[in-house]
């Protein structure tokens, strides 16, 4: 009989702690790793990491798959990419509690919010749960390939107490703040890890409604942070507008002050205009500095936008005579488009200003946008962008643009945030804040327009390897993606290679490791498209002690369950 159930053997050790690498073998056994050291005895299985980096399990914070648990067990893209935790419920939207007439209501918010069209969420929710505790029961008949911990979605609890006057935004009564009080204590105690919500004017709904959270008002949010502090659980979820001119973590602070729990926010940098994060850092550094728990989210790249005529956007999308051709199948949509009359005439046309969000507009701004590539570069320079290709070309970027997207499977990206001056500077200054951790990748949400779930490849490849100037240590950026995330949300049994903790680990060929460019596939419910991105260089996932990735391929195993929280 062997000693272990599974031995990696001969990597080098990365393992979370920011401590420096070091060369040898992880043994497991029921799950749990059982012993680091150098010439451990055989186990059951071998992975030889002779070459390679062993790193802990990457822990996602800022996840959208809350109805694709409901209906498939690979969590992808995130699987790709190292990750083997992910939480979801983030910025208030989910689908539970929730009786069976707001269900549309719950759909087209996801839908808006996160573009998870209105027919994939239709015909793929079973719908077998009313309650909170009745979907955690349910995802805990079921698994994946990665854990799964859940907050309560504020928008869909709203909505289930306060019913229609909760959708519409109306104040909450002293009685439905109790009543969700009272709901969110029973989803904590069946092991929600907290609860997200949203105060942002970008979330609505897909008939153009703001989300229901918007205008919650302090006493609203303070009745949550008082049921985590009287039960001494849960973490808080927020996003507000942090981009805004005068904007501050008062809020934020407010709820860590007062629930004397752990609160997580977005943060970021417009591309231009008064840029405030340095002030937010400040201010953020100083709520730690007096003891309480908060911690700021910043995706690691460009805050992208994919464009094309068989995503959800492009350029063009808003104008009258492009609008009248966005029912027909793409070939036949492509066919029009080529037609010199028409090109003409959307080029002539300006984007619907009525267009939810200002999306229309937002889709046109060409000096940060470009061809990615394959490899996709993410960090390319001014000259690059379609406005600076189209100017040296003496045509306009519209026009450009346009032919461009008459191309195969043609794309644009767009960074439209976290690209101030057309570098990545700023996040990257952002990050190396001690009270910072990444995040933001959006898995399963945004299945037309984002592709970020592969944040924890990017990091480890260009950051801490391909970045020509302010790369970041290796050891710090493991530490980062996977013991910093765990702690944050209360996992203290992952997130570090060390005995006794779960078997959560990845083996990567690091210099072998490189993104794909984002690609549409049509396996969601009903057949539908969303984007993915592949990488090279994961030797091997292993989750729970058991591999459920070798050399980029699933092995069929799913030992990923629900976590439920105050438990690990």
């Amino acid at each position: 009989m062997s000693a272990y159930d599974l031995v990696i053997r001969g990597g080098t050790i990365v393992d979370g702690s920011g401590g420096e690498p070091f060369v040898g073998d992880v043994g497991v056994r029921d799950g749990r790793i059982a012993a680091v050291g150098q010439g451990l005895e055989a186990g059951a299985e071998e992975i030889d990491a002779s070459g390679k980096i062993v790193t802990p399990g990457f822990v996602d914070v800022h996840t959208h798959y809350d109805g694709h648990v409901t209906w498939e067990q690979r969590l992808k893209p995130s699987s790709f990419h190292g990750i083997t935790t992910a939480i979801i419920g983030n910025c208030g939207v989910g689908f539970a509690p929730c009786r069976p007439d707001e269900r549309d209501t719950l759909i087209r918010l996801m839908e808006g919010v996160e573009d998870i069209p209105f027919p994939v969420l239709a015909t793929g929710l079973p719908w077998t749960w009313e309650t909170y505790p009745e979907y955690l029961d349910f995802l805990a008949s079921r698994s994946f390939d990665m854990d799964v911990a859940c907050y309560v979605p504020h928008a869909a609890l709203r909505v289930y107490v306060m019913g229609e006057r909760g959708a519409n935004r109306e104040p909450a009564t002293a009685e439905d703040i109790a009543q969700m009080r009272a709901l969110y204590g029973e989803a904590l105690e069946h092991g929600a890890i907290g609860i997200g919500t949203s105060r942002t004017l970008f979330h609505r709904s897909s008939d153009g409604k703001p989300i229901p959270t918007l205008e919650a008002g302090e006493a609203e949010l303070f009745g949550f942070a008082d049921e985590m502090r009287a039960r001494g659980k849960g973490v808080f979820q927020i996003v507000e507008d942090m981009h805004l001119p005068d904007a501050t973590l008062d809020n934020v602070v407010n709820l860590a002050d007062r629930s004397r729990r752990p609160v997580t926010f977005t943060i970021g940098t417009p591309n231009e205009g008064p840029l405030a994060w340095r002030r937010h850092l400040a201010q953020l550094q100083a709520a730690n500095d007096r003891g309480l728990t908060v911690r700021g989210q910043v995706l690691p790249r460009g805050v992208g936008m994919m464009l094309g005529h068989q995503l959800t956007l492009n350029p063009f999308y808003s104008t009258p005579t492009y609008t009248a051709l966005a029912h027909l199948p793409l070939a036949q949509r492509l066919a029009e488009l080529r037609k010199p009359e028409v090109k003409a005439a959307i080029l002539a046309e300006a984007p619907d200003p009525e267009t939810a969000s200002m999306l229309g507009r937002v889709v046109r701004q060409f000096g940060t946008m470009f061809e990615l590539g394959n490899p996709p570069d993410y960090e390319q320079p001014p000259e690059n962008s379609i406005a600076a290709r189209a100017a040296r070309e003496g045509r306009t970027p519209e026009d450009l643009a346009y032919d461009i997207l008459l191309g195969k499977d043609a794309t644009l990206y767009l960074a439209m945030a976290n690209f101030t001056d057309g570098k990545l500077d700023a996040v990257g200054e952002i990050m190396r804040h001690r009270d910072i951790v990444p995040g933001l990748g959006d898995g399963g949400a945004h299945c037309g327009t984002i592709c970020d779930g592969s944040y924890s490849t990017y990091m480890l490849m260009y950051w801490a390897r391909d970045r020509a100037e302010g790369r970041m240590a290796l050891p710090d950026v493991v530490r980062w993606l996977s013991h910093d995330t765990a702690a944050l949300m209360g996992l203290a049994d992952r997130g570090l290679i060390a005995p006794g903790l779960r078997a959560d680990i990845n083996v990567i060929d690091f210099d072998g490791l490189h993104l794909h460019a984002p690609e549409i596939t049509h396996d969601l419910p009903g057949g539908m498209p969303r984007l993915v991105q592949r990488a090279d260089g994961y030797t091997a996932t292993v989750v729970n002690g058991t591999p459920v990735y070798r050399d980029g391929q699933p092995t069929g195993e799913l030992p990923g369950r629900l976590i439920r929280a105050g438990a690990a």
